[in-house]
């Protein structure tokens, strides 16, 4: 018996392949990036660098788990999770929860110390990088998904935002710091970036249990 990937007209395949590709292109943009900020995060004392990098990691399993429905939508039009994708998604979401409260209990720590980075200029490099790559990556996902009217992916362009409005805290804060010299900038950012993980390990639950829209937006269309 043929699959139906087979009786797919010929744009709907190839559209099928981009969206493939800009799933795996998120997966190593986010290792990459955690790579680089976590590294400047621990060499120069940021904590709101040192945790965009672990949420960064963190968006990679959810990535994986995009990459996976794609496989499975281009056999079938189903756009329900499987067991892999729910599974993966509840490690998504208990790892930023765990994230959260870490960040927060640093800052306020932190905050308390009255400590202060060397330095956040890493922090702003890497977030105006961040911002134009999820501008970029967030337009093409739209594109794809509305052409495929695939609810699945337009949630995912959706929640995309929210890696985009990280990608701001952080350049908030790390300029900030860099103008003006306040410690508590960074530690005001790593509990606003803090508050948006939160965000995602809740939608991430959500969407395990068949919840396809994003909180970034009340619907995908």
């Amino acid at each position: 018996m043929e699959s139906i990937s087979w009786c797919q007209p010929k744009g709907s395949v190839a559209l099928y392949k981009w969206a493939s590709t800009l799933a795996l292109i998120t997966i190593f943009y986010n290792i990459l990036e955690g790579l680089v900020s976590v590294f400047f995060g621990f060499e120069d004392g940021t904590i709101a660098l040192l945790g965009f990098g672990i949420d960064s990691f963190v968006e990679v399993i959810s990535g994986i788990g995009i990459w996976h429905m794609i496989r499975r939508m281009r056999q079938s039009d189903t756009q329900n999770h499987d067991v892999f994708e729910r599974t993966s998604l509840r490690v998504t979401g208990t790892a930023f929860y765990i994230l959260s409260a870490g960040m927060v209990i640093t800052a306020i720590i932190n905050i308390y110390k009255g400590y202060k980075p060397e330095t956040t200029f890493w922090g702003i490099v890497v977030s105006i990088i961040s911002i134009l790559a999820m501008w970029a990556l967030i337009h093409y996902k739209v594109k794809v998904g509305t052409e495929l009217k695939s609810q699945a992916l337009l949630a995912d362009a959706n929640c995309s935002k929210i890696c985009m409005w990280l990608s701001v805290i952080l350049l908030i804060s790390s300029a900030g710091y860099e103008l003006t010299g306040l410690g508590l900038l960074d530690s005001f950012g790593a509990i606003g970036i803090a508050g948006l993980s939160f965000r995602e390990g809740r939608e991430a639950f959500d969407k395990a249990k068949g919840n396809l829209t994003c909180g970034c937006q009340s619907k995908c269309h």
